[in-house]
């Protein structure tokens, strides 16, 4: 849903970087290569990007 501020595991805070990460991926860039380019270099970091799914727009409607 939302990307969270800080990695699950390590604390490193990875939702500076992910508005840049989404951009780039929609251009057709290669995702390993965008985290590299950004200092996402953990493998904990990059799960936290590669695992995320946009869902909000269908979730937001059913709020009270």
């Amino acid at each position: 849903m939302i990307i969270p501020i800080r990695c699950f595991s390590c604390g490193f805070p990875v939702s500076a970087f992910y508005e840049e990460f989404k951009e780039q991926t929609s251009k057709g860039k290669n995702p390993a290569k965008v985290m590299d380019d950004l200092g996402v270099e953990r493998y904990c970091c990059r799960r936290m990007f590669v695992g995320q799914v946009d869902v909000i727009d269908e979730i937001a409607p059913f709020r009270k």
